[in-house]
């Protein structure tokens, strides 16, 4: 008599199914930490002057004209006196406002050497622009 053994031979299973929520999490995770730790790779938009903004306050005018003479509230200043002059423009004015007016042909690095001037004396700054049709 021949008698056949049914073995039911049972496979080792892995359950997958929740790995892939895990591998779309990570995935998720590391496309927004990537974005954020290189800054070169998020595009900039410049902005732009058609639509003009007011001011509510009353804002103090410094001017720096293309041979880099610099006036403050119509005074010229001359740059090494300039933190200054503006220090004693802004006492006890609540919020003081800066609007530069620079000239274009001026480099990033002039307005830059202006902008660190106001962010020792915690004061607001704001560049002024010009529409493209004025």
């Amino acid at each position: 008599m021949n008698i056949r053994h049914s073995r039911i031979r049972h496979g080792a299973e892995v359950n997958t199914h929740s790995l892939n929520d895990i591998m779309f999490f990570l995935l998720l995770f590391f496309l927004i930490v990537s974005t954020m730790v290189s800054p070169s790779v998020v595009k900039l938009t410049l902005p732009s002057a058609k639509k003009a903004q007011t001011v509510d306050k009353q804002p103090i005018n410094l001017e720096v004209s293309e041979d880099m003479r610099y006036f403050l509230a119509g005074k010229e200043v001359p740059f090494e006196s300039l933190e200054s002059a503006i220090a004693q423009e802004i006492s006890g004015k609540k919020e003081p406002t800066i609007v530069l007016r620079l000239d274009k042909t001026l480099t990033v690095q002039q307005l830059v050497d202006v902008l660190e001037i106001g962010n020792k004396l915690k004061v607001k700054m704001i560049l002024a622009t010009r529409p493209p049709n004025g």
